[in-house]
Formats: structure tokens, sequence, C-alpha cells
């Protein structure tokens, strides 16, 4: 299995918002950047989507080790947070539907297809990937128009 690592990053300019997500994947020597738009949405889902469409970019099965600075992407998956809200009917523990059940299902899809591992790095701290995936994310904003951060 290739060895693919890869930093994520959602943003959005008021929250909901119009937002971005980026990520950076990497493969031996190979750097590649992605980044999109979605005109009205809040930060959490920019976050998974980053890591989703990040994922959707491999074109076979990998071994991924996935950075990202939202401790609600990491937590969800290292905590076994996923695994008890699809027992639970995809509720929370206070019996109220998960947000961003769409995107969590979608990313489960996918973490089945892939060996993941999950890392939390500080979000705007000394990791050039994690910054500039932030940069993209907020320059996706930006391109629109719509946005001020």
């Amino acid at each position: 299995m290739k060895k693919v690592v890869i930093y994520t990053d959602g943003a959005c300019s008021g929250n909901p918002g119009p937002g971005g997500w980026a990520a950076i994947l990497i493969y031996k020597d190979k750097v590649k950047e992605i980044s999109g738009f979605v005109p009205y949405t809040t930060n959490q889902r920019m976050e998974l989507t980053a890591a989703l469409e990040a994922l959707k970019a491999l074109k076979e099965p990998c071994e991924v080790a996935i950075y990202s600075d939202s401790a609600y992407l990491i937590n969800a998956f290292q905590q076994d947070w996923l695994k008890r809200w699809g027992e639970r009917g995809w509720l929370t523990a206070d019996k109220k539907p998960v947000e961003n059940q769409d995107l969590w299902q979608q990313l489960l899809e996918l973490t089945r297809k892939h060996r993941v591992k999950w890392i939390k790095v500080k979000g705007h701290g000394d990791n050039p990937y994690n910054n500039r995936c932030d940069e993209l994310a907020r320059q996706a904003i930006k391109q629109h128009g719509n946005g001020d951060k």
C-alpha cells in the first residue's frame, strides 16, 4: 500500500457563511494542493469536507496519515464518536440528530477503503503544511468575493 500524508483545513467567513476547504496530499516527493468553496456553510462542514475531498482524491487504497487542527474531526475517529452515533441510529447522547451526518457517513465509507490514522495538530502553529492549508482555504473564500478573513 502506498503511504500518503494529508494535511487538511477548513475556514468560514462568518459561521455560517461562505466557506473554503483545502488539503495537501504528499506521496514520496510529490505534493498536490486541492481546495474548494461553498457559498453558505459552517466551519465544521468545511473541516470535514477537506478530509473527505482529500480521501476522494486518492486513486487506490492507501495507508494515510491525516493531520488536522479540527478536534471535532480527529476526536470523532479517535474517541469512537462515529461508532457510538451509528449504534444509536445517528443520534447524539442527548437523542438529537448528529450534525453533518451526510459528511460523516461519506468519510466512514472512504475510511473503509484506506487505512487511516487521524492526527491532531495545533492550528495556526508552526506546522507549515497546516498553515498552508489554512491559507488555501481562506483564498478559496476570497477568490469568490465573499470573504474578509
